[in-house]
């Protein structure tokens, strides 16, 4: 029982400015490009909107990583890939030819699927040391490791323990897809890893992440989080514009009486 953590000891994530620009959340969102039914040009014309969208990154199956680098290497956009997807089964020496390659060729961020049957078989040393070969290959290239993990996958146990591993391999970010996990990877990666949420495409769920302490924001539809969040903003200021108008219209009839 000494790797379960008492609920009520979660750290509460801290305050956070408010959002109040479009990047304040275009830019926090990935646009997932991992599917398996999309053709090539699905995928250029997806990397091509999310540029002119402003998002924060896109996640690309490896064999679009030189098409999306065209597209995107000169931009904010980062160009992210995978190593290990989906399952994370594939051998160390493969995963890590893997992310070497996909930085050879411009990705600026890995998403290293952890390896669940050697996290069920408790074979830790063998996982952590995967994530630290890979750590050190981004980092050498300055660029960024995400570790992704499904929550269905892992007891609360080996969460704990991958968030130790997160922190003790230098992980950029740990990445989930279910936002009940937050409270406990907030407790454990506080200040050290940051964290990602993949969601569902809305706004609000975007909001409630970015609440509960996410930095990004992962989705297939990110371009609908985008635009609801434009929506808000419209109406934001139109709702502005009306106040002001009605503010001087009042001075106006002040001045006159």
């Amino acid at each position: 029982m000494g790797n379960i953590v008492d609920p009520n000891s979660y750290i509460q994530p801290e305050e956070r400015a408010p959002l109040a620009t479009y990047q304040d959340v275009a830019s926090r969102l990935e646009l997932t490009l991992t599917r398996p039914d999309w053709n090539e040009e699905q995928v250029d014309a997806a990397c091509r909107k999310a540029l002119s969208s402003r998002l924060g990154a896109v996640v690309v199956r490896p064999s679009d990583v030189d098409m999306a680098v065209r597209i995107l290497g000169a931009s904010p956009v980062a160009v992210a890939s995978v190593a290990g997807f989906p399952h994370g089964s594939s051998n160390t020496a493969t995963k890590l030819y893997e992310g070497r390659d996909l930085l050879r060729r411009g990705a600026c961020e890995i998403n290293l699927v952890i390896n669940y049957g050697k996290m069920l078989s408790r074979q830790f040393q063998h996982v952590e040391t995967e994530i630290l070969q890979m750590s050190e290959s981004c980092h050498q290239a300055e660029k960024l490791l995400k570790l992704v993990y499904e929550s269905a996958y892992l007891a609360e146990d080996l969460k704990i323990i991958l968030c130790k591993m997160a922190k003790r391999t230098d992980s950029d970010f740990i990445e989930t897809d279910a936002a009940s996990d937050l409270p406990l990877l907030n407790t454990i990666c506080k200040d050290v890893v940051k964290r990602k949420l993949s969601g569902p495409a809305t706004l609000a769920g975007f909001e409630a992440a970015y609440t509960a302490g996410c930095e990004r924001y992962g989705s297939p539809d990110a371009f609908a989080i985008a635009e609801e969040w434009r929506q808000v903003l419209a109406a934001r200021e139109a709702a502005a514009q009306q106040a002001a108008a009605k503010r001087t219209a009042n001075e106006h009839r002040t001045n006159n009486e």
